[in-house]
């Protein structure tokens, strides 16, 4: 087992509740690298569907992930935050196409797709010094994790994040509608037959429903160098 440099802070909740901004925020204090998971699976469901693989052939699928060259750096130079290649490719912006949000979550439940891309995570991770946030990091991939956080927020909360993100980028955006996505996306990751979304029960809980992310990421920052790890719930 390789030896760590630096701690492994592992960070779960339910879409849309800011672990990405606020894993961000905590790696570049700390010096660390950060990595959201979840583009992985986003990034395989770019390449399988630029290729024609039938995405429902759960084995055509695993069988694809295998064959990539994947690699993980950051864009910038010196920047702290590792995103995904895919054969030599960023694949920042394809990711985001809404093609790839509607078929992400088959690719994301299929068990060889898992089994494969928590292995990379873990070898990602396992140097320590690194931030990772997904949705069964800390009770899947790192359950040995230094820090664990579990971050939350009223589905209310995260429903008028995005609406208010939407608005500022000039989009058009329905409230009710974004409130209605979020809702089924935290019940069918809840109901998850693999890895499905819970909360590690040494993990440092926050609700930021009426916190800053700035102010998430101080609460987890000052945790850290207390260098506590028993559980514990942050209101």
């Amino acid at each position: 087992m390789t030896k760590r440099k630096g701690l492994v802070i592992a960070m779960d909740g339910p879409a849309g509740v800011g672990k990405s901004t606020v894993g961000g925020l905590v790696a570049k204090s700390l010096g660390y690298k950060f990595i959201n998971t979840g583009e992985m699976y986003r990034a395989l469901t770019w390449k399988g569907l630029e290729v024609g693989v039938d995405l429902e052939d759960q084995a055509a699928v695993v069988e694809l992930a295998k064959k990539i060259d994947w690699e993980f750096k950051p864009i910038e130079e010196g920047g702290s935050t590792l995103k995904t290649f895919i054969d030599g490719v960023a694949v920042t912006s394809q990711i985001r196409e809404e093609k790839v949000s509607i078929n992400s979550s088959l690719v994301a439940a299929n068990p060889g797709v898992r089994k494969f891309l928590s292995k990379l995570q873990r070898e990602l991770g396992e140097g320590g010094s690194i931030v990772m946030e997904g949705r069964d990091i800390t009770t899947n991939v790192f359950p040995d994790a230094d820090v664990k956080i579990y971050l939350d927020a009223s589905p209310e909360e995260r429903a008028d994040r995005r609406y208010r993100q939407l608005k500022a980028a000039g989009q058009e955006a329905d409230r009710d509608k974004i409130l209605a996505a979020i809702l089924k996306r935290d019940l069918n990751d809840l109901k998850r037959e693999i890895n499905p979304l819970k909360q590690a029960e040494d993990a440092f809980v926050i609700d930021s429903t009426k916190l800053t992310l700035h102010e998430v990421a101080d609460k987890i920052l000052r945790r850290i160098r207390k260098g506590a790890k028993t559980p514990s719930h942050a209101r």
